[in-house]
């Protein structure tokens, strides 16, 4: 959720873009990470 409230704040000042950009980069992150434990978590228990 911080993430995202970064990668507002970035794109709405344009002197820091970057801190979007970054913002971005740490929610598919953060997003990724969390489909990977996900599908780790369903792999260990038993069906």
């Amino acid at each position: 959720m911080a993430w995202a409230i970064l990668a507002v704040v970035g794109f709405a000042l344009e002197g820091l873009l970057w801190l979007g950009i970054i913002g971005i980069i740490l929610i598919i992150g953060t997003i990724v990470f969390g489909f990977v434990r996900r599908g780790v978590n369903k792999a260990k228990r038993p069906s």
